[in-house]
C-alpha cells in the first residue's frame, strides 16, 4: 500500500458489530483459562475493543487531508521536528512498540506544512497495524508525495513489547529504522547534517 493511499479496512471491509468483538474478546479469556464473568473482567472486553479502534483509529484518516494545506516561505533551509513521541501496534503480536521520530524536510519552491502537521502525520500511520521499517517509509513517502520538497528524512526509535515481555525478553533493546529520500540520499552533507541535529 503507497503512503497516500486510503485505507478503510478497519471501517468498511467487515460487517462484525461491537457485541461480536466483544464476545470474542470474552472467548480469547475463556481461551486462556480466565472466566471473563468475575468481577475485574466484566467490563474488560468492551474496554479493549474501544482501546483497540482508539489505537488504530489511523485507517479513517488520510495524509491528503493533513498535508495539503501549505504555506509560502522565502527559506530553503533544513525544517526538523525531532523527538516527536508515537505508539503504534506491532500486527506480528498486537503488542504496542513506542518511542520518537524525528522527521526532516528541503522545502522547494518556498512551500511549508504547519510543524504539527509532521507529528499527525507521524500519528496517521502509527495508529495502525504495523511494522517500524514500514512505518519509517510510509512517512517519508507520504511528506515526498505531497509537499515535493528536495529532500526528506526520517529515523524512528522504538522500544517493541513483543521483544520485551515475551520471547527473547530483551528489555532493553532500540530499533532504529531510516528512510532517506531526494537531496539527504545523495547527499552525504545534508544526511549529515540531520544526523547531527537529531543526536544533539
Amino acid at each position: 500500500m503507497t503512503a497516500n493511499a486510503t485505507s478503510k479496512k478497519a471501517v468498511d471491509s467487515n460487517n462484525v458489530s461491537a457485541q461480536q468483538a466483544t464476545e470474542a474478546v470474552r472467548t480469547l479469556l475463556h481461551y486462556i483459562g480466565e472466566n471473563p464473568n468475575r468481577e475485574g473482567l466484566t467490563d474488560t472486553p468492551d474496554r479493549f475493543c474501544r482501546a483497540l479502534l482508539e489505537m488504530s483509529n489511523g485507517y479513517q484518516l488520510t495524509a491528503k487531508s493533513i498535508l495539503s494545506t501549505t504555506f509560502d516561505s522565502d527559506s530553503d533551509e533544513m525544517v526538523l521536528l525531532k523527538n516527536i513521541e508515537f505508539t503504534s501496534l506491532c500486527e506480528h503480536h498486537l503488542l504496542s512498540f513506542s518511542g520518537v521520530a524525528h522527521v526532516a524536510y528541503l522545502p522547494s519552491n518556498g512551500k511549508i506544512v504547519g510543524l504539527s502537521k509532521l507529528a499527525r502525520v507521524v500519528d496517521l500511520y502509527a495508529h495502525r497495524l504495523q511494522v517500524q521499517e514500514r512505518l519509517t517509509q510510509q512517512v517519508a513517502q507520504a511528506i515526498e508525495h505531497y509537499l515535493k520538497p528536495l529532500g526528506v528524512a526520517v529515523v524512528f526509535e522504538g522500544v517493541h513489547s513483543c521483544m520485551c515481555v515475551r520471547g527473547v525478553r530483551k528489555q532493553n533493546s532500540t530499533m532504529i529504522t531510516s528512510a532517506m529520500l531526494g537531496q539527504f540520499r545523495d547527499s552525504l552533507a545534508s544526511r549529515n547534517e540531520f544526523m547531527s541535529l537529531i543526536s544533539k
